[in-house]
């Protein structure tokens, strides 16, 4: 079993964007202190549920930082982004870093970002496989034409080329977010493991690796790779020596953030976008993960992974809002949780 944490770079009422930012560094780094395995970026634009508009770009800093510690995108989006270019520099920091990049990828929402960046609506209702398509074929390939509906240029040589500067890394795993069957079995036919939200419980995340799987054996895929996925569940993490007093944690800092942060998303054809009860939407996620003492940590993340057999954990570990708070939390989850793991 792998644990991580997931990094959204929240910024909490009353903060400002260079505190959420320097919290989410300084956590990453605490993590690598700690004895996690990986720290999983995410993306957003314009809204302050998340200060980080490019995940890729705080994942080059971090793996700058650090030396032991995998680095990933949780997600990279890929209708507001060229996938030759986000390609490129997921090629770089794979080199760069001696193989401790990981590129996840999404397709994001409809929110205003696709005007912004001149996407367009069909980019995110249509475009994401040709797009993933292109990305995976830049990263494994020696060179790549396009000819599709969104993409198409000559062949061109892949500079830098992955699979030949790491030997025993063909290049940088893809993971690809899904929160629904279409997107499950566009990731399993094409071979890639998936990453499941936090706003999901694990009967639902084993129907989704289900789904996988039985696509995944339909494309082709060998008994092996099937089992050898690496799925990656994502969900929230707070350690206290009461559960209670972690419930409290959460739920006194979390939904002030949810509420301002999800309120800015704005849709980019004014659909109306139902959004959840922030303080509900809280009291869900503790019921669903690892919040509580550290043997109850440490028991709901074994129970997770013997129900779904995902054995890869990205956990928001920032839902006090405070940076020390989330220092020793992270601490907390090295020193405590991780040794009853295994």
């Amino acid at each position: 079993m792998r644990v991580g944490s997931f990094v959204l770079a929240a910024r909490f009422p009353g903060q400002g964007d260079g505190e959420a930012l320097h919290r989410a560094v300084r956590s990453a780094e605490v993590a690598e202190e700690a004895g996690l395995d990986t720290v999983w970026l995410a993306e957003h634009h314009f809204v302050p549920y998340g200060t980080c508009p490019s995940a890729i770009t705080l994942a080059a800093l971090l793996l700058g930082r650090t030396s032991r510690l995998r680095v990933g995108t949780a997600v990279s989006v890929l209708p507001t982004v060229h996938p030759v270019a986000l390609g490129e520099q997921a090629a770089l920091l794979h080199i760069a870093s001696g193989g401790r990049f990981s590129l996840g990828v999404g397709r994001g929402g409809p929110w205003v970002d696709l005007e912004v960046f001149g996407s367009g609506l069909k980019a995110y209702e249509e475009g994401f496989p040709e797009s993933l398509d292109l990305l995976v074929r830049w990263l494994r390939e020696p060179s790549v034409a396009a000819a599709g509906e969104r993409f198409g240029f000559r062949e061109v040589p892949v500079v830098p080329r992955p699979s030949e500067c790491l030997a025993e890394v063909e290049g940088p795993e893809v993971v690809v977010a899904c929160t629904s069957p279409p997107s499950v079995r566009l990731a399993a036919e094409r071979g890639l493991p998936m990453l499941l939200g936090m706003h999901v419980g694990d009967e639902e995340k084993a129907e989704m690796v289900a789904l996988w799987r039985e696509h995944a054996r339909a494309a082709g895929s060998t008994a092996d790779e099937i089992r050898g996925a690496a799925h990656v569940s994502a969900g929230v993490c707070q350690i206290a020596d009461r559960r209670t007093d972690a419930v409290e944690t959460l739920t006194k800092a979390m939904p002030g953030w949810l509420r301002q942060g999800l309120e800015a998303h704005v849709t980019v054809d004014g659909r109306h976008r139902a959004m959840r009860d922030p303080l509900a939407y809280t009291e869900l996620l503790c019921g669903l993960h690892p919040v509580g003492t550290p043997r109850l940590c440490a028991d709901r993340l074994a129970a997770t992974s013997e129900r779904t057999g995902i054995s890869r954990f990205a956990l928001l570990v920032e839902g006090s809002g405070d940076l020390a708070a989330t220092e020793e939390n992270v601490r907390r989850l090295g020193a405590e949780v991780l040794p009853h793991l295994g």
